[in-house]
């Protein structure tokens, strides 16, 4: 090892090291650095639960060192899925954020078939949405107080078991309502509740819209559990409303239309004819 005490040949050794960095090293990693890639970027806001159409996105050329190996390449693989967080302008889009469905909590807004109407209702007060602990697929009774301005609180017979679609806050986005806070998130901080989305029927909506302008409206839980035991509840529930509004009968037969005006005279045939010269004689 004597010879490394020479400084001409620890000279020379760093010189050639220099010179391998400088064009055996260096260039691949620019050439890797450099190496272009299409990608697809956000072009406008996305919101959580949001649809994303064709003008939301767009294929951007940038460089691929750094990228995430499971980042969107292609729009065909974006446009009509769901996004399930936030995305800003010029984001690049990663598997992870999007979904073939919406989110459970707008599942009914996209699956209406007309038999049902999705509508909400304004929770005036903490307590009258249940403290906030209402969530997605509970069943819950309206309680109408003074109802119809009669001095008495019930609950409607159009209204004893109704399912909750969604809570949602005032800034529009679903309250974390029966959920724990997130780590760095403090439970004071979190939005509360401003409004509760029921499925029903039109018959039902009518009634809610009513009591939504009396301002006099309180849920309680019923159930919260199984689907297959939610199911049964609106069962019965829609047993109810077709008792009390039934179906109206299609008219199959035609009008019957007005007699005609007897030209001939049905009362002229119905009155004494003049007798036949036959019997004058």
């Amino acid at each position: 090892m004597s010879f490394l005490k020479n400084r001409t040949v620890v000279g020379i050794i760093c010189i050639l090291l220099s010179l391998l960095i400088c064009f055996g090293v260096t260039p691949l990693f620019n050439k890797a650095v450099s190496q272009k890639t299409e990608i697809v970027r956000v072009t406008k806001e996305i919101k959580v639960g949001d649809e994303i159409t064709a003008d939301m996105v767009q294929i951007t050329e940038v460089g691929g060192y750094g990228l995430p190996e499971n980042v969107i390449r292609q729009t065909e693989t974006v446009v009509g899925k769901y996004a399930i967080a936030d995305l800003s302008v010029g984001d690049y889009i990663l598997n992870t954020k999007l979904s073939d469905t919406p989110a459970a909590e707008n599942a009914y807004l996209y699956n209406l078939d007309g038999t049902k109407q999705a509508i909400s209702v304004t929770i005036k007060s903490f307590s009258n949405g249940l403290s906030g602990k209402l969530q997605s697929g509970d069943i819950v009774s309206v309680i109408a107080a003074d109802y119809k301005k009669q001095g008495i609180t019930v609950i409607p017979p159009e209204l004893k078991y109704v399912e909750v679609i969604s809570v949602t806050a005032s800034s529009g986005y679903d309250a974390n309502t029966g959920e724990a806070p997130a780590e760095n998130e403090d439970e004071d901080e979190r939005e509360l509740p401003s409004t509760v989305t029921l499925l029903v029927s039109a018959e039902q909506s009518k009634v809610l819209a009513e009591l939504e302008a009396d301002g006099k409206l309180h849920l309680s839980l019923v159930y919260r559990g199984q689907p297959e035991n939610t199911a049964k509840f609106i069962e019965t529930q829609d047993k109810v409303n077709a008792e009390l509004y039934p179906a109206e009968p299609e008219n199959t037969q035609e009008e019957t239309a007005p007699p005609a005006e007897n030209t001939t005279g049905t009362e002229d045939a119905a009155a004494p004819q003049p007798p036949a010269e036959s019997e004058v004689e």
